[in-house]
């Protein structure tokens, strides 16, 4: 392992990499920390530091609409219009749980990647201290014109999965962070993470940090106050190792529903699919890895599943960039 420090810790100086990075494989496991979670008071990392792992949190949702399909509350293909009572003026009649999830739905998003490049402009008509849950980005969406056709093709949407969200809000009876605790997190063993407000954080939480000429500044005014279903939860290195095996160990939900959560459902490029809420790598048409990624101002999160032989591997930053390379390093 000194071999694979000394590259961390070099690749770590090179791309100024603040985080963790936890490779786990049977009863052998290995922890990296680079950087500190709180600038100001240089406090460092530690296998249950809490950090939020932006879009790395879809994969929890799709959990969650499956558990719904398992409680025979909905299917993947029935209609967003049979399972939510809030109204979309513009939205196609036909758009679907699937296309929800995998997104192939064509809705218009509230925060389009191929549009827009800085987050914080969200916020000149919202005050991001005003989100605190899904209805609340509906006004960034809910009366826009459909982007695709359902099913056209793979376009990468945020709505998509808060819309999600109120769906199991609705047919659950309770908010969606409530659910995702009692479902995901508790019988995961996931014992730090949540949806937490930045005004209330835990203790050993990692301060989100948006570089610019002059240094670091937190990214407290960047996020909303608290996340939800497209992202923002908190969860440590250990939380998601434990929420990898829980999954895969069928701890969550049946086979069946694992199956279908984990089938390539999308295919995005030559290597890479797309499950319900889970990147998929496959080569020679063999699947190598299940991954989860997320990117927000002063935050990045990458963490990985090979199921040939069972590795796990979790890198969360409280930057906005690293984690891939990060990954590259461990996975050489």
């Amino acid at each position: 392992m000194n071999g694979l420090k000394n590259r961390l810790k070099k690749i770590a100086e090179e791309i100024d990499f603040s985080g963790v990075a936890y490779i786990e494989e049977g009863q052998e496991s290995y922890f990296f920390q680079n950087g500190y979670a709180n600038k100001q008071e240089k406090l460092a990392f530690d296998k249950q530091t809490r950090f939020g792992i932006a879009s790395g949190a879809k994969i929890f949702t799709a959990v969650a609409i499956a558990k719904l399909v398992e409680q025979k509350k909905l299917d993947f293909h029935t209609k967003l219009k049979d399972c939510l009572s809030i109204t979309f003026p513009y939205f196609h009649q036909d758009v679907t749980i699937h296309h929800l999830l995998t997104h192939t739905s064509g809705i218009p998003d509230y925060f389009d990647e191929e549009e827009m490049d800085d987050f914080e402009e969200l916020w000149e008509t919202l005050p991001m201290y005003r989100v605190k849950s899904g209805a609340d980005l509906l006004p960034l969406f809910q009366n826009k014109e459909m982007k695709l056709s359902p099913g056209e093709k793979f376009h990468y949407n945020n709505a998509a999965f808060i819309v999600l969200g109120l769906v199991v809000e609705e047919l659950a009876g309770q908010p969606f962070t409530a659910f995702v605790q009692r479902h995901i997190f508790e019988p995961a063993g996931m014992t730090e993470a949540g949806y937490f407000t930045f005004d209330k954080l835990p203790g050993n939480t990692a301060i989100g940090y948006i570089k610019e000429e002059e240094g670091y500044r937190s990214n407290i005014y960047a996020l909303p106050v608290k996340g939800g279903a497209d992202g923002g939860v908190y969860v440590s290195a250990s939380d998601m190792a434990r929420f990898w095996d829980a999954l895969f160990q069928y701890e969550l939900l049946s086979t069946e529903l694992t199956g279908e959560l984990l089938k390539p459902h999308v295919q995005v490029d030559e290597e890479t699919c797309y499950g319900y809420g889970i990147w998929i790598k496959k080569v020679a048409n063999e699947i190598k890895k299940y991954y989860v990624i997320g990117f927000d101002p002063g935050v990045s999160f990458h963490a990985a599943y090979y199921p040939e032989s069972g590795r796990k591997i979790v890198v969360p930053s409280n930057h906005g960039a690293g984690p891939y390379y990060i990954v590259q390093a461990m996975e050489a």
